[in-house]
């Protein structure tokens, strides 16, 4: 299989071009019926069910004490301030002003306005009963072009957000990279560039050295994975660049990132925990055919294992790289010592779950679930379960964070002002199930951060979806607490359904 061609498979794959699947059979690792049920009737977001499973009303499923529930945000897509207290230009600056990248040419600027209501969000997280918190360092904001003397005002910003999070009793989970990368980096090659790895590993020091003693988890990079896809394949993700030939020579970059951030926090001294954080989606055979099979296992190494096997068995994935070639901007860019560092032990696995994938036995994806208002997105409950233990299974026992999993939808104040979303809390009350399941069956998930806290700037669809659990009017910046919030609250105080 080409790399050309395994591009045009990821370009479908991320966008979810593909036509309706065949009416649902007999798959492996097919759900409960419950759930089937529930996510057949999710699609579009637009048919609550009105249902409670008898685990629900017979208040049996308890979680583990201590249970992290959290709430997950980044900083791009909801800080705002993109020009102030010496924050530099990043690429999603550059993207989202660029006519044509965004939807109705939304951009960042503005966002939630976070960095000037931080203390009244912090007050709605202590409010829901959040007992952690995960969100992203602005690399802009600490080094406007990349490099240099950390910017203290932006440092000071993440010092009075840690410190308010451990006032109100909310443990703080900071992201060191989710895809700002300063534009100055970019314009000298960005991740194609193996030295943005190292200015990576200098941004993370001074970080570490600024807040470590009061951020007990870091994560390094956020989805290497979509940053190389829609980055790099598809090019609606900022750089915009569609480039096949250079988009595994930034995930070995990226990867070789993550390696050396793991290696200057131990070097650092501080406390605290680090690991990757990595959007797996389960890859299934779209029918029982041996070339559907095989398909998969390549469809795999490309989604999950390409980082999973570098981090946590020191190598990439043969299958990967005789797919690409000895020839490859990737294969050549390996140098000796790399996957050392890459596979530097890490402290805990954080895993985003959205969507799973059928393989065809032509290396392409049909669709075999409805989708939400993000038309990549199948609702399908048990590929959460499947890839926690997998990853159990195949890598062992490393302690595992959901870092994000959640559902947009069409929410609108009602006439009273409150806004209704049945869906989202169908939604996260399966993928509850499953994961409760998942540590029944001896995966060891200490934590679960759903996304997003707040309605945001969700990338290249600007503000056209919506994934909060609270609303944000943007014109006034109001917050109102959706019904998946008030339901979310009370999961948290029973620690469990």
């Amino acid at each position: 299989m080409s790399l050309l061609t395994r591009r045009r498979l990821l370009r479908r794959a991320a966008l979810s071009a593909t036509a309706a699947g065949a009416a649902r059979t007999g798959l492996a690792g097919a759900t409960a019926a419950g759930i089937a049920a529930s996510a057949t009737a999710l699609g579009g977001c637009d048919s609550p069910p009105e249902r409670d499973t008898d685990a629900e009303r017979d208040g049996t499923l308890r979680f583990p004490p201590g249970f992290g529930w959290g709430a997950a945000t980044s900083a791009y897509q909801i800080e705002g301030a993109a020009k102030e207290d010496g924050r530099g230009e990043s690429v999603w600056d550059t993207f989202s002003r660029t006519p044509g990248r965004t939807r109705n040419g939304d951009t960042g600027d503005v966002a939630a306005d976070h960095y000037h209501r931080y203390a009244q969000d912090l007050d709605l997280m202590r409010d829901l009963g959040l007992r952690s918190y995960r969100f992203s360092i602005s690399w802009p904001r600490i080094q406007a072009d990349g490099s240099g003397r950390p910017n203290q005002r932006g440092l000071d910003f993440y010092r009075r957000l840690v410190d308010g999070l451990h006032e109100r009793g909310i443990a703080p989970m900071a992201t060191l990279f989710h895809w700002d990368l300063p534009q100055a980096l970019q314009d000298d090659g960005g991740w194609e560039n193996r030295d943005t790895a190292e200015r990576f590993a200098d941004y993370a020091d001074a970080v570490f050295r600024a807040l470590g003693e009061q951020v007990p988890v870091w994560l390094t990079i956020n989805e290497p994975k979509t940053v190389v896809q829609n980055g790099y394949l598809t090019g609606h993700h900022a750089p915009g660049h569609t480039d096949e030939a250079a988009a595994y020579l930034v995930a070995h970059h990226l990867q070789l990132a993550h390696g050396l951030a793991v290696q200057a926090l131990r070097a650092s001294g501080v406390p605290g925990r680090i690991g990757p954080a990595l959007n797996l989606h389960p890859c299934y055979p779209a029918d029982d055919s041996a070339e559907a099979a095989a398909a998969t296992t390549l469809y795999d190494g490309y989604e999950n294992r390409l980082y999973l096997d570098s981090i946590f068995k020191g190598a990439y994935p043969q299958d990967v790289l005789a797919d690409l070639g000895a020839d490859s901007r990737m294969a050549k860019g390996v140098r000796d010592g790399d996957l050392k560092i890459i596979s530097s032990p890490v402290d805990l696995l954080a895993v985003q779950y959205y969507t799973p994938i059928y393989v065809t036995g032509g290396g392409g994806t049909v669709r075999r679930w409805p989708t939400s208002e993000a038309d990549w997105q199948q609702i399908y409950p048990q590929g959460m379960y499947d890839i926690l233990t997998r990853v159990t299974r195949d890598y062992g026992r490393v302690p595992i964070t959901i870092t994000e999993n959640g559902l947009p939808c069409p929410d609108a104040p009602g006439p009273d002002g409150t806004v209704d979303d049945p869906n989202r809390v169908t939604f996260l009350r399966d993928h509850f199930t499953v994961a409760h399941k998942a540590i029944s069956d001896g995966v060891p998930l200490e934590s679960y951060h759903v996304w997003s806290l707040l309605d945001n700037f969700e990338w290249n669809e600007g503000y056209e979806q919506r994934w909060g659990l609270i609303y944000v009017d943007y014109p006034s910046q109001r917050r109102v607490l959706k019904r998946s919030a008030h339901w979310y609250r009370e999961v948290i105080r029973r620690n469990g359904l």
